[in-house]
């Protein structure tokens, strides 16, 4: 009984010194990111400058999102928000995935000075989301840039000012996100390390051709990579917000044509202090992830095979 009674304070001893050692991550977690969502939670049913306390206003803030009447009208920039986002996303993660498995592919290969080319093509990842890099590339496609510069040197043509028209402005955003390639290109890689080289074998000696042989071995056998890279690589594109910020001046234009959702949350928050709406806004993107999260991962069954028959 005794022996008993001293394993049982042993165990305590130890749960409580573990605890200590977890404090810190604890008090971040409540402090920092429980509260906050919480409270932001509360906000969005409020109407709230910063100044002055809030007010309480019900569904107001989403009834002016998505419905608006004569009293509250509809937010036209929010639905226009939404649809940039939505082409933001639908265009350039795809084409980052296709850039990435294609770098990767080549970067698979037995050349000399392998790790230094991969060092070279991640280089990209580790600077796209910064500020000078977003100023970079407004300078490149200005009227006046490098990119224009080029094209009229070489081809004599009179190539349009990418970033002040609104056709193409989001388009040069775009391109900068499929620059920054390096994470899911090396996340590729090493699913591209994992698949047996057996199987490409057995299929030269079946007379398959490397075309087949993607198709047919790599790209099965990449799937659960390709469905992990889209997710998260989607859930990072629906939070863009430095580079629309910086290439368009903090306005979102030409004509709120890279008004991203982020950016114009960011606006109704700190430039127009609507931090009630801004905060429904930050929910309502909470939910629109979430729920293209639950519907990829449900389409996902039939299409992601994890090689065990599932």
């Amino acid at each position: 009984m005794k022996n008993s009674t001293g394993n049982r304070g042993k165990i305590i001893r130890e749960n409580l010194s573990s605890y200590v050692f977890l404090i810190p991550w604890l008090l971040g977690f409540f402090i920092l990111t429980l509260y906050p969502m919480i409270y932001s939670l509360y906000l969005s049913f409020t109407q709230y400058d910063i100044l002055q306390p809030p007010k309480w206003i019900g569904l107001r803030n989403l009834l002016v999102m998505f419905a608006g009447n004569d009293e509250f009208p509809r937010d036209t920039r929010f639905l226009n928000s939404l649809f940039v986002t939505f082409r933001f996303v639908f265009i350039s993660v795809p084409l980052k995935l296709v850039f990435a498995l294609a770098v990767a592919m080549l970067m698979n290969q037995k050349l000399r000075l392998i790790p230094f080319y991969r060092t070279i093509y991640y280089i990209p990842t580790l600077l796209g989301g910064s500020v000078a890099i977003a100023v970079l590339w407004r300078r490149l496609f200005a009227a006046d840039g490098i990119i224009n510069a080029i094209l009229r040197g070489a081809f004599n043509a009179d190539p349009p000012a990418w970033i002040s028209n609104p056709k193409y402005a989001l388009y040069t955003l775009i391109l900068l996100a499929v620059w920054q390639f390096g994470s899911p290109m090396i996340i590729f890689l090493a699913g591209l390390k994992q698949i047996p080289q057996e199987y490409y074998e057995a299929a030269s000696v079946d007379g398959a051709g490397k075309v087949r042989q993607f198709f047919s071995i790599t790209l099965p056998s990449l799937s659960p990579i390709i469905f992990f890279n889209m997710v998260m690589q989607m859930i990072s594109a629906f939070q863009s917000f430095t580079q629309a910020f910086i290439v368009s001046g903090g306005q979102g234009g030409p004509l709120d044509s890279t008004m991203f959702y982020s950016l114009y949350l960011y606006l109704k928050g700190f430039a127009f202090y609507e931090m009630g709406y801004a905060s429904a806004m930050a929910w309502v993107l909470l939910i629109i992830i979430a729920a293209l999260t639950a519907l990829t991962f449900r389409v996902s069954g039939s299409l992601v095979s994890y090689g065990g028959g599932e």
